[in-house]
């Protein structure tokens, strides 16, 4: 897999994905046999994240923009966009292409009243 597919299996009608926004997620991680290495949703807790300014791997950084809350997105992230030569831990080894589940739960920008 040599680029980023991104698959919208549910189109969300909530505020749209945007570069520096706060962005808050369900999601699930695969190796590229399809067995899952993580999951926010069996650790009990969704992941936030700044999305579009290098605090994730450039995978989700690129096939979250433009996502809705409410939707749901599949990506394909080849191991350039991942982790590259490094390996992570003893789950996903070096060079590994991914593959991300991903549920959008909520997009928080600089305007959003923080309360």
């Amino acid at each position: 897999m040599s680029e980023l597919v991104i698959t919208d299996v549910k189109i969300g009608d909530g505020k749209t994905a945007v570069k520096g926004a706060l962005i808050t997620t369900n999601y699930r991680g695969f190796l590229s046999d399809g067995s899952q290495f993580d999951s926010s949703y069996d650790k009990g807790n969704s992941f936030q994240c700044v999305i579009g300014t290098g605090r994730v791997i450039k995978g989700w950084d690129q096939g979250i923009l433009g996502m809705k809350v409410g939707g749901v997105r599949k990506l394909e992230v080849p191991a350039a966009l991942a982790y590259g030569e490094r390996k992570m831990g003893n789950v996903i080894p070096a060079n590994s292409d991914l593959s991300f589940e991903i549920e959008l739960l909520e997009v928080l920008t600089r305007d959003d009243e923080i309360s």
